[in-house]
């Protein structure tokens, strides 16, 4: 059923139903069973960058004075271009997944994270294209090395 809804969550419940083997109804309440443990966050629309006057994509690792989210850093997701904030280890404290109209645009995002008083650098990685986007899957891979079959 996850797997049916994380590539199609507009289908109904017959569809997934046919799908996975089950009847309408009971694809109904293992859903709502989903909804009410967490596995289902929430249904959403994805909406295209470019579509939406926001072709450029940044990823920006941010190095921060002390460590953990302060008030101040999670005030960052007030501003419609953070997608994600993640905290992180190895060489940033926080890495932003951000989209943008333009360089312009970007450059003035940069100059809102720089007025957060613990913040103490960054540094953008810019995406050129992108081959890979979607949500989390419901499947899993096993080692191949072990001779196991892929799920």
């Amino acid at each position: 059923i996850l797997g049916a809804l994380s590539v199609d969550a507009t289908l109904s419940y017959a569809a997934i139903g046919q799908e996975v083997g089950l009847s309408a109804p009971a694809v109904h309440e293992r859903v709502k069973r989903l909804r009410a443990s967490g596995a289902i966050k929430a249904t959403i629309a994805r909406l295209d960058g470019a579509a939406v006057s926001k072709p450029l994509l940044a990823f920006i690792h941010v190095d921060t004075e002390g460590w953990g989210v302060t008030t101040d850093l999670l005030a960052l997701q007030e501003m419609p271009e953070l997608e994600e904030i993640h905290s992180a280890a190895g060489d940033a404290n926080l890495i932003l997944k951000v989209r943008v109209a333009s360089p312009k645009a970007l450059e003035g995002l940069l100059a809102r994270v720089y007025e957060v008083e613990c913040v103490r650098g960054t540094r953008t990685h810019m995406v050129l294209s992108t081959h890979l986007d979607r949500p989390v899957q419901a499947g899993t891979t096993e080692k191949l090395a072990e001779g196991r079959p892929v799920k």
